[in-house]
């Protein structure tokens, strides 16, 4: 599908119901059976971690078709200290709107702003098959792992700055905002009207197939 004409801005604090419906029909049944993404959302918004001047929302045709937030981070390097890096995710498109640029726009508008606001690199956990159309590459090309001790294809990296991670080795830790606890998750979501969790299904064969592909650091 063409992308469509979009009108992006920073999220308001009445969009957040909305910014959490949109992120639940986002990833409803794409990785697990249901989803714990706008509970992260609803969590994020309250951590210190988070970076509220990159949080921003899509328009399309009138109506809330895409959102993205960001929190910090930092690499654990093997030579020892601390490289300050950050991420973002959720990064949600309304289904009906997936495919259609909308994505892309928002993570290509505000790593550009990530930029001029001084930030030196994004690290994420996402699908290669999208994140590298958006010039992200393998955190292993620049000696970064998970903190379970290996390389994940899973785990993209991109520079804000120049040989921002030319001697970045070491391991991505996350904000602790991102350990969901499911249960909280479960209790969350049934403020939110009944929708069927379906196993099984392609996106989550994919998700699994992606999980399988790592190898250790050495």
């Amino acid at each position: 599908m063409n992308p469509i004409p979009l009108s992006l801005r920073r999220e308001m604090p009445e969009d957040a119901k909305a910014v959490e419906t949109l992120t639940r029909e986002a990833f409803w049944n794409q990785y697990t059976p249901g989803c714990s993404e706008h509970y992260l959302v609803h969590r994020l918004r309250d951590s210190s971690d988070f970076l509220p001047d990159l949080d921003y929302v899509a328009y399309a045709e009138g109506r809330l078709v895409g959102s993205i937030l960001y929190a910090k981070a930092h690499i654990a390097l093997d030579r020892g200290g601390t490289l300050p890096v950050i991420g973002f995710g959720p990064l949600s498109v309304l289904p009906a709107y997936q495919g259609r640029g909308v994505g892309s726009r928002l993570v290509e508008y505000t790593r550009e702003l990530a930029r001029q606001a001084g930030y030196t690199a994004i690290l994420i956990y996402g699908d290669p098959a999208y994140y590298s159309r958006l010039g992200f590459v393998p955190a292993e090309q620049y000696g970064i792992g998970a903190p379970d001790g290996f390389y994940r294809a899973a785990l993209q990296a991109y520079e804000l700055q120049p040989g921002a991670l030319a001697e970045a080795n070491g391991v991505l830790v996350e904000s602790p905002v991102y350990d969901i606890d499911q249960s909280e998750s479960e209790t969350f979501d049934a403020q939110f009207p009944y929708k069927e969790k379906l196993i099984g299904t392609a996106s989550q064969q994919r998700f699994q197939d992606i999980l399988a592909l790592c190898q250790p650091r050495r």
